[in-house]
């Protein structure tokens, strides 16, 4: 077999690969372990109610919501979801600017600085879990602040994401911005560049 012929199968079984595997790479969840406050991203069902879960069984006695004024529910925003599902009001820290993934770590870095946080669980939902990681690891680098990364079940099927609407728009959207924030598109302007590169393909 000559070597361009080994070449191409390599470059097709790498293809493939990369096409089997791209919704199980972006899901992330690492096991739960006792931290000093629980960090709660906003824009998918789940995710404060995971955090939840992981406040009533002991992992951390604060929880940070982050643009805690976006509406999570019929009940309101996050803030007053989180009073609902039985967080006290006194364990609640807040900040309401962030705007896009990296902004949510711009901005609750701060925070956990004020408040001499060393530790931290991370939540969100599971298919974003991997940009989460990549942007929360890049701002807090130097912080000396250990962080836990937990995703929340939003229904994205990562096995098979191209079996579904909704997982494969998931995933094409997530790695669109995975490639911004690689590029320095980090802010609400990434959101506009994949505005601009899904109108590309309607």
């Amino acid at each position: 077999m000559s070597k361009r012929r080994v070449l191409a199968y390599l470059s097709l079984l790498l293809l493939l690969t990369a096409f089997l595997t791209a919704g199980r790479f972006l899901t992330l969840t690492q096991p739960a372990k006792q931290t000093e406050v629980i960090v709660v991203l906003s824009g998918g069902s789940g995710r404060l109610e995971e955090a939840a879960r992981l406040y009533k069984a002991g992992y951390a006695p604060y929880m940070i919501l982050s643009n805690a004024k976006e509406s999570a529910s019929a009940a309101g925003d996050m803030f007053k979801n989180a009073l609902a599902l039985g967080i006290p009001q006194e364990a609640i820290l807040t900040e309401n600017e962030a705007r896009s993934t990296y902004q949510n770590a711009e901005f609750t870095l701060p925070i956990m600085k004020e408040h001499g946080f060393t530790s931290a669980i991370v939540v969100s939902s599971d298919f974003h879990m991997r940009r989460v990681k990549i942007l929360f690891d890049r701002v807090y680098k130097k912080s000396g602040i250990e962080l836990t990364y937990i995703g929340s079940d939003s229904g994205y099927h990562a096995r098979r994401w191209w079996g579904d609407r909704y997982s494969r728009e998931t995933t094409f959207n997530e790695y669109v911005k995975m490639i911004g924030n690689a590029f320095g598109y980090n802010g609400p302007e990434a959101k506009d560049v994949l505005n601009q590169i899904k109108a590309w393909f309607r």
